[in-house]
Formats: structure tokens, sequence, C-alpha cells
């Protein structure tokens, strides 16, 4: 019975697996609630400093600023959101597949690119390609603090300050729902203009100090504040695809102990079989 006694150890060895990737989905599973609940308390803020822009644009129109003026690209960089751990499905391939498609599309009209990445798989994958990498900042953990980005974001921000680099985007994925994660790249920098239609129509702000002041710094959190809800909204999707990912292969882990059992049962079969027959040969020669 030795291939019955390997077979026996494959089931073992698969049923010890399972019941890693089922405790790995249950633990994703409590965690997606925090991580949603954070999330959507980001995007309100997030949105909200964008709207407050748009008014002391209105307050104070011959504010000039880096962050708001259009300029020829010749230079682009890119914040890319990635997670710290893999076991996750294709949540991190999807935006490596959209980044390198971007970043083609700017090196073909000659233009060159400089990263900064969020998350060791991202650190990672980009290394072993050769790019321009100018910072990172890894194990962020699952309640990722903002005195933990700013270092690397700032390296972005001054070089654009600096006219080091002409625009600087923001890929990390968003979170639709538990089954699905999109992948985005959108401008972070120079900022785009509010659309008056978003604008409360009758509005009136007392400014201490004055509009333009505050502008300046308003705007340096409105950066910080679109940079922490992509790593927030990163960590939500990550999680899902992980409960995801760790039920689809408990789910096959069941279905391989039961072709392996099947196996099992046949080659036991067969050796009962053998041996009866080999008992009744030795029975008719005597």
């Amino acid at each position: 019975m030795a291939v019955g006694k390997e077979i026996r150890t494959k089931i073992t060895s698969v049923k010890n697996t399972q019941k890693i990737t089922s405790a790995m989905e249950m633990v994703a599973a409590s965690k997606l609630r925090k991580t949603q609940d954070r999330m959507k308390a980001a995007r309100p803020y997030a949105d909200g400093i964008r709207r407050v822009i748009g008014h002391l644009s209105q307050a104070s129109p011959d504010f000039h600023n880096p962050y708001l003026e259009e300029r020829e690209v010749k230079r682009v960089g890119y914040l890319v959101v990635t997670s710290d751990r893999g076991l996750c499905g294709s949540l991190n391939v999807n935006v490596f597949r959209a980044l390198l498609n971007d970043i083609k599309g700017w090196q073909d009209k000659g233009v060159e690119v400089d990263l900064c990445i969020l998350g060791a798989k991202g650190v990672a994958f980009f290394r072993r390609l050769k790019t321009n990498i100018v910072s990172v900042a890894t194990h962020l953990g699952d309640v990722p603090k903002m005195s933990d980005l700013i270092g690397a974001i700032t390296v972005m921000t001054d070089a654009y300050k600096a006219e080091k680099i002409d625009r600087l985007f923001l890929a990390h994925n968003i979170f639709v729902n538990t089954m699905s994660q999109t992948p985005k790249i959108a401008t972070l920098l120079p900022v785009e203009p509010v659309d008056s239609k978003e604008l409360q129509q009758h509005w009136d702000y007392i400014y201490e100090p004055d509009a333009t002041e505050l502008l300046t710094d308003v705007l340096e959190r409105y950066v910080e504040a679109q940079i922490y809800r992509a790593v927030v909204e990163n960590i939500a999707c990550e999680m899902a695809s992980k409960m995801v990912a760790m039920k689809s292969a408990t789910d096959n882990a069941g279905k391989f102990i039961d072709q392996l059992q099947i196996a099992y049962n046949k080659a036991r079969q067969a050796a009962i079989t053998q041996e009866i027959s080999e008992i009744v040969g030795g029975a008719a020669a005597v």
C-alpha cells in the first residue's frame, strides 16, 4: 500500500493548507469591515476640502500657485499605492498593468518618469524593472498614519514645486464592492479646477489670514488628503481581494481532497483485489 500511503500523506497536507486558507479568509473578513469604515470616513473630508479650494479660488482669482499651474510636460511622476503583503489575488497586478501602459504612453512621447512607491509589493516589482524610484514607504499596516507617508510624498511634491516634474499622478485601486476592485490613475497635480456647479450658490467666508495664504495651506492638505484616501481605500481593496482569494483557495483545496480521496479508494480497492487474487491463486496451486 505504498501508493495509498503517499496519497494519505497528500490528503493530510492539503487539509492542513485548507485550514490555513480558511483562517486567513476569516481574518480578512473581520478586517474588511474596519477598513471599509476608515475608507468611508476619509472620502467626505477629501471631497469637502476640494470644494473649499474652489471657493477660495473664486475669492482670489489672481492667486498663482505651482499646484494650479499647467506646464509643458517633460517629466512626470507617479505615486503608486500597492499592498505590503501578497495572497490578495490580482489586486496589485491590475495596478501594475494599468500603470505600465500609462508609463509606456509617456515614454513613447519622450517624457521621463519618476516613481514614488507606497507598499512593499510595488517596490519589489518596479525594482526588478530597473525603473527610476525616487522614494518609497512600506510596512504601513492596516491602520496607516500620515506621518509614515509624508516623507515619501514630500519628495514628489517638492520636485513638482521645483519644476523637476511637470505632472504628478496617483495610481491605486478603487473599492467598488467586495467582489470588484478597479485600478485608477488620476492626475494629482496640477489640481484640476473645480466645476462651479459643484460649489454652493450662496457662500460667504471670513478669511483669517487672507484667502491667498489659506489657499496655499489648503492645497497642501488637499494633496495629503487625496493620497491618504487612496492608501486607506487600497487597504480595503486588499482585504476584500484577500478574502475572496482565500475562499477560492479553500474551496479548491476541498475539491482536490475529494479527488485524492477517490484516488486513494481506487488504489486501496486495487490492492485488496490483488491480495485476494494472490490468495485464490495460492489455494488453487495447493
